[in-house]
């Protein structure tokens, strides 16, 4: 993928209604992504992010939903399921966006079919937030 030489635009997805226990994993996972590329959805990163109430939902889909159309790039956190998440990356392959999903194993988790058997998903299974971070740059080099 061509840039002209400008920041990728990241559109991160993350779960936060379906739970925040990775709220501090995805703080620095944008916080790194943000050192070399503009992060559209950087809020999900706040650790003080509870669920969105005080915005009215007509208003959640058209804000993200025109951040995702202005994303060069995809990037999923997807272990913690989330309904939000899974629409985003549906649009995001309808969109024909390069996508990444991140997901650890868990036990008693498994990961949604529709998300590892997607072929416009690049799906990999990390351990460590430092994995998380080198399948980032590895994904973000192959497209420039």
């Amino acid at each position: 993928m061509e840039n002209s030489g400008k920041p990728l635009r990241i559109y991160f997805c993350g779960s936060i209604r379906g739970g925040r226990q990775d709220a501090q994993l995805y703080h620095d996972l944008i916080n790194y992504m943000k050192s070399f590329s503009d992060v559209l959805t950087e809020h999900i990163g706040r650790l003080d992010l509870v669920d969105e109430r005080e915005i009215p939902p007509c208003q959640i889909h058209e804000r993200d939903l025109t951040w995702l159309k202005s994303a060069d790039v995809v990037i999923a956190e997807v272990t913690t399921p989330s309904l939000g998440v899974g629409y985003e990356l549906g649009r995001s392959v309808e969109m024909g966006k390069p996508i990444l999903c991140l997901y650890r194993m868990l036990e008693g988790k498994m990961l949604s079919g529709m998300i590892s058997g997607s072929p416009g998903i690049v799906t990999v299974v990390y351990e460590t937030a430092e994995d998380a971070k080198r399948w980032i740059s590895g994904f973000i080099m192959n497209l420039k």
